[in-house]
């Protein structure tokens, strides 16, 4: 019987009796260097796992410079599409002296057949590979199933019940004193929900006094579950539903509500103490005690292997509260209808988990008048470094009045910056892009923002110079389409997150599409048809799978490990095998994105 280690996928979905067969029907063969070990055409007779040395794929219809395709190494497998196909696609080559495991074709079928999702696997894209990554994450015993076996009854809230003529200042008033947002409002054909946000925009955009009743505000159409369902119901509710709340109803009436981001951080710890803590905190010493825990709501997220997406959905709405709360202990309520702070960059996307530098911005109504503004500005700068959030190092913050400025103003200054269209303008352009209101009043953000719109998006060689940008750093592939392996690491940052993630700000420019997560883009793109489904997925997965990979960097550099090296760098050789072939395939998706801005933007001559 021959030794063998069957500890990563696809190995990892049979049981004890699969791999033991696997042990005792494999080989191992030697192969020489240059040696065709699999040549074009040829029936696929064994599954090969490289036990030592390097093999290339070789696509032997392109000219002999552009023939390499592919590289594995040690713990890598090839050949299995071959014996599914009947036949090699390509020729797999030694690159070195290589020793091989060789799985033969019969035991190879055989176990496919007893074992669904090990066939599975080779026939899988980046997107369903990328959800194998996100369960091996799961450690120290803690799995999935805790979380699946938990029930909405575990998690759920007090719901908030108040009768129809309830007044708009009482409903704030309950939700304040409730810490709460959102309540329930009594109605003839059942309860309707009404959130903080309905509550603004009755009292800002429809002008409603705060005399006036709840009646007509808010959701009719509550989106629902049962106390005995399963917590990960809800959670696949509240996604395909895009809402971040469930009522619980029990013999038609309401006995709770669970919010997106309790759901989160019961998955996390079983208690969700921190966004509670958020939420209750009633000074800024008991804000920054609750901001200091995210750091290990975060490790404990990634370690039980919650989906990266609702990760970033649940800090930002973390990131957004702490930010929230502070501007309303150190701003007098008297501003908060006639100004706006805004937080931009990766906070703005939603796409920040560990707190970096900050990058905010404010707006203010034209005919307010608030003679300590910038002392204020000031205050909560340092305040929100107190906060965990550093100073940005380009000083774009509200201490700086670069960055604070009333609505005209800030409607001149987009005009200034897309007439110029060099490079500060369209990084301005780009920050105002994916700037996210926080707190105040969002209104004033949304005309800011459809002036830019309103600027750019039919401007044809605007959006041909900001999108060129997108190709400024080269993609970490070999000329062969291999991974460069540095010894220092590849930037993950520049070589894949920020090519996704400025080509699609690009074209949700031009598209005018208003939000700014770089995921919803995508999802609005496929919509719109700008992009293929398919193609808008494997981004979407390819850009979790970047984030994740410097998230990991980040996270050894809270914990004294890897101090000396930059968290955007990583380093190849340290990857599992799996996480190799993902980032691989993410890369190619990334140098096929950028081939089609370049087609788009017609910047193949620029």
């Amino acid at each position: 019987m021959v030794e063998v280690d069957l500890s990563q996928p696809p190995f990892t979905f049979l049981d004890d009796e699969g791999r033991e067969r696997v042990r005792s029907g494999i080989d191992l063969a030697y192969f020489d260097r240059d040696e065709i070990i699999l040549e074009t055409g040829q029936p696929g007779e064994y599954v090969f796992l490289i036990h030592k040395g390097e093999v290339a794929e070789l696509d032997t219809t392109l000219p002999a410079a552009r023939q390499r395709i592919g590289h594995y190494t040690r713990g890598d497998l090839f050949g299995a599409i071959s014996i599914l196909n009947g036949k090699s696609r390509y020729r797999f080559r030694a690159e070195q002296e290589s020793l091989c495991y060789l799985l033969p074709k019969a035991l190879f079928l055989a176990l496919c057949d007893d074992y669904p999702p090990f066939a599975e696997f080779f026939r899988q894209t980046l997107t369903h590979k990328a959800r194998l990554l996100t369960e091996q994450r799961a450690e120290g015993g803690v799995t999935m199933a805790g979380f699946m076996l938990a029930r909405v009854d575990e998690c759920m809230r007090e719901p908030l019940l108040v009768p129809a003529a309830t007044t708009i200042g009482e409903a704030v008033a309950t939700i304040n004193e409730r810490h709460a947002d959102s309540l329930l409002v009594e109605g003839e054909s059942g309860p309707g929900m009404v959130t903080k946000t309905d509550l603004l925009n009755a009292l800002v955009l429809e002008e409603r006094g705060r005399d006036s009743p709840l009646a007509g505000i808010g959701s009719a159409e509550l989106i629902t579950v049962s106390p005995g369902q399963y917590l990960f119901e809800a959670l696949v509710i509240m996604t395909r539903h895009k809402v971040e709340r469930v009522v619980v109803i029990e013999q038609r009436r309401p006995v709770g509500v669970v919010e997106l981001t309790d759901v989160l951080s019961y998955f996390s710890s079983r208690s969700y103490v921190v966004s509670l803590q958020v939420e209750q905190a009633n000074s800024l010493e008991a804000l920054a005690a609750a901001s200091r825990r995210t750091p290990e709501l975060v490790k404990a997220l990634m370690a039980q292997g919650v989906k990266l997406r609702f990760a970033m959905g649940l800090l930002a709405a973390l990131n957004g509260r702490i930010m929230n709360k502070a501007w309303g202990f150190l701003i007098d309520e008297h501003y908060h209808r006639d100004s706006c702070l805004m937080v931009m960059g990766s906070e703005g996307r939603g796409e920040q988990i560990l707190k970096t530098d900050q990058d905010n911005g404010l707006i203010l109504a034209d005919d307010l008048d608030w003679p300590d503004c910038g002392e204020q500005m000031q205050r909560l700068t340092e305040t929100l470094i107190e906060l965990g959030y550093p100073p940005c190092p380009g000083n774009i913050m509200v201490s700086n009045p670069e960055w604070v400025g009333t609505e005209s103003q800030w409607r001149a200054r987009i005009a200034s910056w897309a007439g110029k269209r060099d490079g500060d303008s369209l990084m301005k352009l780009a920050i105002m892009l994916d700037s996210h209101a926080v707190a105040g009043n969002p209104a004033l953000l949304d005309r800011v923002r459809e002036e830019l719109f309103e600027r750019c998006s039919r401007d044809e060689l605007l959006l041909s110079y900001f999108a060129r940008t997108a190709l400024r750093f080269s993609t970490p592939l070999t000329l062969f389409g291999s991974l460069k392996k540095p010894q220092h690491g590849i930037d993950i940052k520049k070589g894949g997150i920020f090519p996704i993630v400025h080509g699609v700000r690009t074209m949700a420019l031009e598209r005018r599409i208003r939000p700014t997560s770089t995921l919803e883009r995508l999802d609005a793109l496929a919509a719109d048809g700008r992009l293929e489904a398919s193609f808008a997925e494997d981004l979407g997965e390819a850009l979790s799978l970047f984030t994740e990979l410097r998230l990991k960097q980040q996270l050894a550099g809270l914990d004294g490990e890897a101090a000396s090296r930059k968290p955007d760098r990583v380093v190849v050789q340290e990857l599992s095998s799996l996480e190799r072939d993902l980032l691989r395939e993410a890369l190619h998706i990334v140098k096929d994105f950028k081939q089609r801005l370049s087609h788009r933007f017609h910047l193949e001559y620029s």
